[in-house]
């Protein structure tokens, strides 16, 4: 079994508390469906920077930045493909990018 990187891209926080606390029910659900196979539920990020391989560091200007991840454990690509698809993140037009980790150290 390998894990995988779910990278969240759009969506957005809700803005009132009502809201929040909706979305929030919602992430919990999903991830109540998934059991074990959430190895880290993650967290959304915020303000990002890019440092280019030159050293330099600049704003990150993508269109649909990284705004959240999670690590899931699943037996292929395509399982975790289908974990993903019932991602909260979808409902409020956001995608999802799975891919797969592997040890290097």
């Amino acid at each position: 079994m390998a894990n995988y990187l779910l990278a969240y891209r759009g969506g957005g926080m809700p803005e009132t508390p009502e809201a929040q606390a909706k979305s929030m029910e919602a992430w919990m659900a999903w991830f109540g469906t998934l059991g074990a196979a959430v190895v880290d539920g993650g967290n959304p990020v915020s303000t990002a920077k890019l440092v280019g391989s030159n050293g330099a560091v600049s704003d990150v200007t993508d269109p649909s930045p990284i705004s959240g991840y999670s690590v899931l454990a699943a037996d292929s690509l395509d399982a975790a493909v289908k974990m993903a698809q019932g991602c909260p993140i979808l409902s409020v037009g956001g995608s999802v990018e799975v891919c797969e980790t592997f040890n290097a150290m």
